[in-house]
């Protein structure tokens, strides 16, 4: 196995020869900036395509809820009745309306919070 510097020196190095801006910095190895490329869409395909891919077919080898996973892989007849359960619980479209509302009532109250902190440091200018 490798030296952590000598792996290091040859990522950079497969950095520096790829099409990514490498740029050094004060001419050492230890620091440098990568301009990575970012997606050429936006993130439509995100949530088009990766997400509802995730969502149909999970992956319990690698997971976020390590309790969901070890019942998805023990008894997947339960893990199914589970995931009704849930979005029965706490995905209604009731309530997808409701958070656009308070969405919408904590805006109007932020434009007179800030009417009301704008009087108020005029105020606090006048003598």
């Amino acid at each position: 196995m490798s030296s952590p510097s000598k792996r290091r020196e040859m990522d950079l190095m497969k950095l520096m020869m790829s099409d990514y801006k490498v740029e050094m910095i004060n001419d050492g190895m230890q620091e440098f900036y990568v301009d990575f490329h970012g997606p050429k869409e936006n993130l439509v395909n995100v949530f088009e395509v990766f997400l509802p891919q995730l969502l149909l077919y999970p992956n319990p080898s690698d997971p976020l809820n390590g309790e969901a996973a070890a019942l998805m892989m023990r008894d997947r007849p339960a893990y199914d009745h589970r995931v009704k359960e849930y979005c029965e619980k706490y995905a209604n479209s009731e309530d997808v309306g409701a958070a656009e509302e308070e969405k919408s009532s904590d805006e109007e109250l932020s434009e007179e919070e800030y009417a009301s902190s704008d009087e108020a440091v005029a105020g606090k200018a006048d003598p």
